[in-house]
């Protein structure tokens, strides 16, 4: 038997809900979670663009590479970088007609054509929304310089979502998205063996 002492009867006080002040600092707390969960969000969708416009700016470069490899008898008709800041080059609505005096007249051409396709890969014509090219990264551009006697690097220059250390050793470029840590650089080196 349990006598009464002993046993405890909730009273009408004990069985109130909770309070006010409670339900906002549960507000409150779970808002600052939601909050930093939205942040993070934000944070892995700018990293996913990052990543995906690198993978696009080395499918470019290499693209060149290839496109090098194939006509290399040529491959100083390739070459459409001259100045330290990187220009001129390609990624533009420029019409190209590089002065390229090497090799036969359809090497030359093909020369030309090469850089014709790789100049409108970095201005997105490989995917369309509509009858726009989008498939570019942000304000793509490429350049073609000469390092040493066959040896070419072949570089894709973006701009990135946000901040980060200049590329160092790419002039390809350079300047043209403002500060210059908003830049993005790919390089590849291309080494033509001697024709002789």
């Amino acid at each position: 038997m349990v006598s009464g002492r002993f046993f405890h009867r909730p009273s009408r006080r004990d069985q109130q809900g909770s309070s006010m002040i409670e339900v906002l600092i549960t507000m409150v707390i779970l808002m600052l979670g939601l909050l930093g969960l939205v942040g993070l969000m934000v944070q892995s969708q700018r990293s996913q663009l990052e990543s995906y416009q690198r993978v696009q700016a080395v499918v470019v470069a290499q693209d060149m590479v290839n496109r090098i490899n194939t006509n290399r008898k040529v491959a100083v008709c390739y070459v459409v970088t001259t100045g330290a800041d990187g220009t001129p080059y390609l990624g533009t609505n420029s019409t190209l007609s590089p002065a390229c005096t090497s090799g036969t007249a359809d090497q030359n051409a093909r020369a030309v054509q090469d850089l014709t396709d790789w100049n409108n890969l970095l201005l997105g014509s490989a995917e369309k929304i509509g009858t726009n090219d989008a498939g570019a990264m942000l304000g793509a551009r490429g350049c073609v310089s000469q390092v040493s006697a066959g040896v070419y690097q072949v570089s894709v220059v973006w701009q990135g979502t946000g901040k980060t250390a200049a590329p160092a050793g790419v002039t390809c470029g350079t300047n043209l998205y403002g500060d210059d840590t908003q830049r993005r650089a790919v390089s590849v080196p291309v080494q033509i063996a001697s024709l002789s």
